[in-house]
């Protein structure tokens, strides 16, 4: 019984040996760095964990109580030496480790362009690489991924595809809730948020196909939120884009409101077209006709708003997973409409909004203002008091 145990303990590192270990061998640059960040910042920690669970062994069996030979000296209390030993050593540690952080997360930093492709062919143009990289548009849906390649007019569901030792610029933005895009093989996952559009640059050395998720918790549908990441030739590439062109189907605003209903599992599939204006629509929420863009919404805002004439400007909030999920005034699901985008919206709002008195604002038992009885308006009569020196 015995042997059988041993021999079943001596076999679990046998069966571990069969995972494959993508993170601690990638097969991306900047996920082959990130690795090496991770195994030097392990191996200086260890250089202060090893010897210390050693000691601590040492000491439990050398001061033991049947030890006779352990000298007993209740009244020590220092040593420069061994001070010097318990908070030099530590700091250095910690100086290094610190060191590796910020070269770290400046150097793959996601948001920054390429500097080369791998450790042995050296530079990949720097600032110029960004002409020649691969640019991709990711979309967390639920529970699905859409990736638009807008330097060739397609896109694709649940399969990304790209070509070996070409810089790709992503750029990441979520329809709902918070996901996480994450390939283990070629860099360190980045949040996917609705909203707010994030970034990252990377490249892939070896072709093959890799595993692609969502690495945060996205709802009843997370676990089969994967895609397959296919690393190919550059001539392979092209022709799977011409198959792309050949194979037809349209991504317009109406088949992606359908894409973006909750759907579980979906099979890779391809469209020949894009709009070239959704993923921008997507990022700032307006991919419904007539709804008002963030980024229009900000402009407005910035310039001190429209005043009374934009206070009934609402219609329908329509852009997440549920369809008029929010509730911004009311039980009524509302937003802001476009004020270019339907005329008839903008003169609705405008007949049937309740005009505001214009007499001031006056509490409880306190006299109106002696200028409004006047015909003289307020600035008026405040200069009237108050001369400038001009």
């Amino acid at each position: 019984m015995r042997l059988l145990r041993l021999a079943a303990i001596l076999a679990a590192p046998l069966a571990l040996s069969g995972c494959q270990a993508v993170v601690l061998s990638p097969s991306g640059d900047v996920a082959v760095q990130q690795r090496d960040y991770l195994v030097e910042s392990t191996v200086l920690m260890l250089l202060i964990i090893l010897p210390v669970m050693a000691l601590t062994v040492l000491f439990a069996f050398r001061y033991r109580h049947t030890n006779q030979k352990a000298v007993y000296e209740p009244n020590w209390d220092h040593s420069t030496q061994l001070e010097l030993v318990i908070w030099g050593a530590p700091l250095i540690i910690i100086i290094c480790l610190g060191a590796l952080t910020w070269m770290g997360t400046h150097l793959l930093d996601p948001y920054r362009s390429l500097n080369r492709i791998d450790a042995v062919r050296g530079e990949a143009g720097g600032q110029d690489s960004l002409q020649d990289s691969l640019k991709v548009d990711v979309v967390a849906l639920d529970w699905k991924w859409l990736f638009i390649y807008p330097q060739y007019g397609v896109a694709s569901l649940n399969e990304l595809e790209a070509p070996v030792d070409r810089p790709i610029a992503f750029n990441i933005i979520s329809s709902s809730v918070m996901n996480s895009f994450y390939i283990p093989a070629l860099a360190g996952q980045i949040y996917a948020m609705p909203g707010m559009e994030t970034r990252l640059h990377a490249v892939i050395n070896a072709p093959g196909d890799y595993e692609g998720f969502s690495a945060n918790y996205s709802g009843a549908g997370f676990s089969g939120m994967r895609f397959k990441f296919h690393a190919v030739a550059a001539k392979d590439f092209s022709a799977w884009i011409g198959a792309v062109h050949e194979n037809g189907g349209s991504l317009d605003r109406q088949a992606y409101h359908a894409l973006e209903r909750p759907s579980q599992n979906e099979a890779p599939r391809t469209f020949a077209s894009v709009d070239p204006a959704l993923f921008d629509a997507v990022v700032n929420l307006c991919t419904d006709p007539g709804k008002m863009c963030l980024n229009q919404m900000m402009a407005i805002d910035a310039k001190g708003g429209l005043g009374l004439d934009s206070a009934r400007n609402v219609m329908a909030l329509e852009y997440d997973k549920y369809r008029r999920r929010g509730s911004l005034f009311g039980p009524v699901p509302t937003g802001l409409a476009s004020l270019c985008a339907d005329p008839k919206i903008a003169e609705t709002a405008k007949a049937d909004a309740p005009r505001m008195a214009s007499a001031p604002v006056r509490g409880l038992g306190l006299p109106e203002p002696s200028w409004f009885k006047t015909p003289t308006p307020p600035s008026a009569a405040l200069l009237s008091r108050h001369p400038t020196n001009s």
